[in-house]
């Protein structure tokens, strides 16, 4: 490597005050967004493709369209491939410090130029407050973007002991084809890192974001695209998974994929994947993370204002639309009414609304799908004698798919309620004996699937120690004394296993390593010129 980039430093998030600079552009750009109207095609070897056409409208106004967006076919997803492998010829022989410029570029573009423009698409498209938009598709995906870079070059740096008369090297080389990137609609890092992250490091890729992420996903890569990213090094498609899935998984040249979505999803994609291994030309790396059933444990020693705290924040920001958010909490018997009140106090002040409404804390759910499959848990709640509804309850799609935090109690620690991803603003609680919390750690452990996040509430050192060692590999992210919401690129590498994902920690080398085969390469400077060793003397 040439030289050494600067570590860099997180980007900070603004607080978009009344009468800010940053609230003013930002008001400014959402009445701009909302009254214009936008298409978003793929791009495909530098060019955009139309296809069949469908409305794109805001989750808080369903009758609102702000756009059109074109679904390509089986056609676009083959062009893309050609296009990525054309592409990997160049690109791959690219240097480092070339490539990470285009995206250290893209992070200033974003994080300054772009701030307002990009705030306003991801609060309108994805129906989020001014600051769950800011943490995500400005700091945390300038924070990618940036922290790759610095992860990467202290990867590519690594290079083996070579002794006398001898030179071995590591020759850092992408994968051998294309890498598909399939990405959510909950966070705009997430879907931005996903494809850019292999990108860095030599590789081409085939970027499907979710169709309800589109509007921001277009910001994305007009940031890229004016930051330098070369034609075909990206494509980004509007397509279906199943015909993503029927051109790209059957490819020679499938290489890699970097998933986050669902854990049926990813379940199906793997076993496509394994049905296909004899057409690669390698076998693909599978990065994924997935869903999630997240805990709140809490102790009698715990603060108590601080767990409702988290309890109110973990379960209903962004309307619990985080594969980490609190969905499960676990309360002990002597301190559960004080926690309860304080939590039903503050949902009583929630204000729920649409996001250019700057004092609202709940916007709606994504799409009439979500919309529905929560309905179905409160409905299901609601009609259980063995359930207590304490808060919340209500839904209205009249305007936008809009559903009140809610709420339930439970007496049974195994109830659905407790073990199934809703991925909505529906938290249960369960109320155990304080005596039995050495138990409720373990009923903790084997209630879910899942192990992505989760959160220990305690004073005691003790309890918090021993909850660290049955809670092993209930979560890949764990917190103590915080919600389980809100990791940090550089602070806290996120990722989980179990039925949660491969828990390759995005944030972190471990993830970016994944999209690197190394050649190992040795030269010998003076040879032996005699086959016969010592010991055959």
């Amino acid at each position: 490597m040439e030289w050494s980039f600067p570590l860099p430093k997180n980007e900070p998030v603004l607080a978009h005050a009344p009468g800010s600079p940053e609230r003013i552009a930002l008001e400014k750009a959402l009445n701009q967004l909302y009254n214009r109207q936008v298409e978003i095609r793929s791009y495909i070897g530098g060019r955009w493709w139309d296809g069949e056409p469908f409305l794109i409208a805001p989750p808080h106004r369903k009758s609102h369209p702000i756009g059109t967006g074109y679904r390509v076919g089986h056609e676009g997803v083959q062009a893309a491939i050609e296009a990525a492998l054309r592409a990997h010829s160049s690109w791959s022989r690219w240097s480092f410090e070339r490539r990470a410029e285009i995206f250290l570029k893209a992070a200033d573009l974003l994080s300054q130029k772009y701030r307002a423009y990009a705030n306003a698409a991801c609060m309108i498209g994805q129906s989020k407050t001014v600051f769950q938009s800011e943490i995500d598709i400005i700091a945390e995906l300038a924070d990618f973007w940036r922290f790759n870079v610095h992860y990467a070059e202290y990867i590519l740096r690594w290079q083996p002991y070579s002794p006398a008369a001898t030179l071995n090297r590591m020759d850092y080389r992408p994968l051998e084809g294309f890498v598909l990137a399939i990405t959510p609609f909950n966070f705009a890092s997430i879907a931005g890192n996903l494809p850019t992250a292999p990108a860095l490091l030599g590789n081409t890729v085939l970027w499907k974001p979710a169709e309800t992420q589109l509007y921001s996903a277009q910001v994305i890569l007009e940031v890229l695209l004016e930051a330098g990213l070369p034609e075909g090094v990206i494509n980004l498609l509007v397509v279906s998974g199943p015909v993503l899935s029927d051109v790209a998984l059957k490819h020679p040249y499938f290489a890699g994929l970097h998933f986050t979505g669902s854990t049926a999803t990813l379940n199906h994609l793997w076993q496509t994947i394994g049905a296909n291994l004899p057409v690669y030309r390698s076998y693909p790396r599978i990065v994924a993370e997935t869903g999630g059933k997240d805990f709140v444990w809490v102790h009698s020693s715990a603060d108590i204002k601080g767990a409702a705290v988290a309890l109110a924040r973990g379960a209903y920001e962004y309307q619990g639309q985080k594969c980490s958010a609190a969905s499960r909490a676990y309360l002990p018997a002597s301190r559960a009414d004080e926690i309860l009140g304080e939590l039903t106090g503050m949902i009583k002040t929630f204000r729920m609304g649409p996001p250019e409404d700057f004092s609202n804390f709940i916007t709606a759910v994504i799409d009439k799908k979500a919309f529905d499959k929560i309905v179905s848990y409160i409905e299901a709640g609601r009609s259980d004698p063995t359930i207590t509804l304490l808060a919340g309850g209500g839904y209205d799609d009249s305007v936008g798919y809009f559903i009140e935090p809610t709420l339930f109690l439970t007496q049974d620690p195994k109830h659905r309620l407790m073990e199934e991803e809703i991925f909505g603003p529906v938290l249960t609680v369960y109320i155990y004996p304080d005596e039995a919390w050495e138990a409720s750690l373990r009923l903790v452990d084997e209630t879910s699937p899942y192990g992505l996040t989760g959160a220990i509430w305690a004073q005691d050192r003790k309890v918090i120690q021993k909850s660290l060692e049955e809670l092993r590999y209930s979560a890949g992210n764990i917190y103590i004394n915080d919600k389980p919401t809100g990791a940090i690129v550089n602070q806290q590498p996120f990722g989980g296993a179990r039925a949660s994902g491969t828990n390759d920690k995005a944030g972190s080398p471990w993830n970016l390593i994944r999209w690197l085969s190394p050649r190992a390469i040795k030269e010998t400077f003076l040879p032996p010129h005699d086959y016969r060793y010592p010991f055959m003397g």
